[in-house]
């Protein structure tokens, strides 16, 4: 590769004499363009780890007991491709409709995909100095020679015109690659930036998934303390008819009392929860908290997905749009590095001046008023205070800083992925323990409530039954919960499922459209 930089010196012609100008100066810069070479490393892209699995031991699907309550089973799915639109797998029209709300609106998309233009349109601005730079330059003026100067006697014309026209022509021979460098890093900076705009699409789909699930959590929470809530009010009646009757003491329905109010003030946090969580999601949909979305989302109507697809750890680095950008990252520490070299190596610049001068303007052609200058430079830094060699050893140790970004990247990558992996082969006996737990506790009230109406119960056993039910049912509703979100941040390790079959430019309506429809 080779390659043109300039820097602009006046210049200025009719069309054959600059011809004759720019023929020589292309010969000259050919010759130069012969030998010219990238200096610096040649970047080749880091190979994938050499690991077998995500855990040390053979992965498994989530288990249940046996002898416990039915849960929903989940199977690891080895080397299947993550789906492009992964949230689907859930079956929830209101969060699909909402992710695809989000994608369009997003502000954090918009950034990310104008940041993607920005690095494009500086690395084309950088190959313009592969090209002479060619400038034009006209100037006319009116002069009046004093007498003392023309002297007596003198015929010579002491006021006149001139007029001057030229081309300004000038670059730079890329023989050290010093450019190639340059625009090898600011594609390097455009790569970075679209796998920028992947991390923003995975993690915002991610979080609207996420929050989608938490206020589906809330909701179930509030509805099992109402329903804690109701039963302390029936006992509390049963307590207060008991206590009319003289068949109760005053200090447990005192104590019932404030049982019941325990419970109740459990509510409004809730409910605090749950309102911010709903200004959380009308954020994410790039909306105004005065503007709400209509999506709400419930614990029962959010599927939970059965086939989990687990990507080869070879191919994890690949997906991940952070391991990438982090490449991307390396690759152009790697150009600039090359950048630095070129800086302390010889400097040659090429460049022609051609033009006209006459009196007027309509003379500015005509044989006898035209002129040319064409000029080779070289220059080399001698001595600066030890200034660039500093700055390549800088580039060299940002080079170095690069690698190590990306290897920690991509251990974060297989971290995240083994942690998911970890928490959903938990989380099935969790629920099941949940939900075995709270069905013992509610029984226990039952029964309890039943004594109660029969005075065979004392009050102490009432209220520890009570408290008991209503822990079990949020634990029950927080691991039911804590299962999907796992699951969504299972395909979030995994990369997600980005549409490489989409153009860029039209990414958002592809994404939800023909070519990737028949993927979910």
């Amino acid at each position: 590769m080779h390659a043109f930089s300039a820097r602009t010196l006046q210049t200025a012609t009719p069309h054959h004499t600059a011809t004759a100008a720019t023929r020589a100066l292309a010969v000259a810069a050919g010759a130069l363009m012969l030998a010219s070479c990238a200096v610096g490393p040649n970047f080749s892209s880091p190979p994938a780890p050499d690991v077998a699995g995500y855990t040390p031991e053979k992965l498994q699907s989530p288990g249940t007991d046996p002898g416990g309550p039915r849960v929903a089973k989940q199977r690891f799915v080895n080397g299947a491709d993550i789906p492009t639109r992964w949230w689907a797998a859930f079956r929830s029209v209101p969060l699909n409709d909402l992710i695809r709300l989000s994608v369009e609106r997003n502000p954090s998309l918009q950034s990310a995909e104008a940041a993607i233009k920005v690095a494009n349109f500086n690395a084309l601005a950088q190959r313009g100095l592969f090209f002479p730079q060619v400038g034009a330059n006209y100037t006319a003026s009116r002069q009046l020679v004093s007498n003392a100067v023309s002297g007596p006697g003198n015929t010579a014309q002491d006021e006149y015109s001139l007029h001057t026209a030229q081309l300004n022509i000038s670059f730079v021979p890329d023989v050290w690659g010093e450019n190639i460098r340059n625009v090898e890093n600011l594609d390097a900076v455009t790569e970075q930036a679209q796998f920028q705009l992947e991390a923003a699409y995975l993690t915002l789909s991610a979080n609207v998934v996420t929050a989608a699930i938490q206020e589906a959590s809330l909701r179930g929470q509030i509805a099992a303390t109402e329903r804690i809530i109701k039963i302390e009010r029936d006992i509390l009646g049963i307590l207060k008819n008991q206590f009319d009757a003289g068949q109760a003491a005053q200090v447990d329905v005192l104590a019932q009392e404030a049982a019941l109010a325990q419970s109740e003030q459990t509510l409004p946090p809730l409910q605090k929860q749950l309102a911010i969580q709903r200004d959380l999601l009308t954020a994410l949909a790039g909306q105004f908290s005065a503007d709400e979305i209509l999506q709400k989302f419930d614990l029962a109507l959010l599927a939970l997905p059965a086939n989990l697809p687990v990507s080869l750890p070879s191919t994890l680095v690949t997906q991940r749009p952070d391991v990438r950008a982090a490449e991307a990252n390396l690759h152009s520490a790697s150009a600039l590095v090359g950048v630095a070299i070129a800086a302390r190596l010889p400097n040659f610049v090429i460049s022609a001046n051609p033009g006209s001068t006459a009196f007027n303007a309509a003379q500015l052609f005509t044989p006898g008023t035209l002129f040319y200058t064409i000029a080779g430079n070289a220059t080399q830094t001698v001595f600066d205070g030890f200034t660039l060699y500093h700055k390549q050893k800088a580039a060299e140790a940002a080079l170095d800083q690069a690698n190590a970004q990306y290897r920690q990247a991509v251990i974060t990558a297989f971290q995240n992925v083994a942690d998911a992996l970890r928490s959903l082969q938990a989380d099935a006996r969790s629920v099941q323990a949940a939900i075995k737990a709270e069905n013992a506790a509610k029984a226990s009230v039952d029964i309890i409530q039943k004594q109660l109406v029969l005075g065979q119960v004392n009050q102490v056993i009432v209220l520890t039954a009570q408290q008991v039910y209503l822990n079990a049912a949020i634990t029950r509703v927080q691991a039911v919960a804590t299962r999907l979100s796992d699951t969504a941040a299972l395909f979030m390790a995994l990369g997600g499922g980005w549409p490489t079959d989409c153009p860029t430019s039209d990414w958002r309506t592809c994404v939800f459209e023909t070519r990737v429809a028949s993927k979910t």
